[in-house]
Formats: structure tokens, C-alpha cells, sequence
């Protein structure tokens, strides 16, 4: 009997340890605001993110059917 809580315990262990270990880590949310410096279509991502580096933001990325430059920075 001792044997058989000790096997059930130590599979509730694994299964406990399994969700913390693969448990996603919380990040804060991405707010974007539309470029006010990029002009022309955003053709690529690269291009886009450092002209939003100038304009203080972290990043930026091309977006929309219309491929407008929108910076990114978390909130």
C-alpha cells in the first residue's frame, strides 16, 4: 500500500513539475503605433524597425494589406 501512494505522489510530482517547467513566461503586451517618418510602401521589416528606432520605439514592422510601417514598443 505504501509503495502504490508513493508511485501516485511521485507521478503527481512529475505532472506538477512538467506544467511549471512548460509553462510559458509572461511578457508585457507590444502596443504599435503607425510610422510618422516612413514614407513609401514598407516593402521590408529591417527598414521599417530602424527608421522606428529614430522615432524612440523599440522596433518596427510592416503591416496591412496596404504595407504601411507600424513601430512597436511594450507597453
Amino acid at each position: 500500500m505504501e509503495s502504490k501512494n508513493f508511485g501516485f505522489f511521485f507521478l503527481l510530482l512529475i505532472v506538477l513539475v512538467s506544467q511549471v517547467i512548460l509553462m510559458p513566461q509572461v511578457e508585457g503586451r507590444v502596443c504599435e503605433s503607425q510610422s510618422h517618418y516612413f514614407k513609401g510602401p514598407c516593402r521590408g521589416d529591417h527598414n521599417c524597425a530602424m527608421v522606428c528606432r529614430n522615432e524612440a520605439f523599440s522596433g518596427g514592422r510592416c503591416r496591412g494589406f496596404r504595407r504601411r510601417c507600424f513601430c512597436t514598443k511594450l507597453c
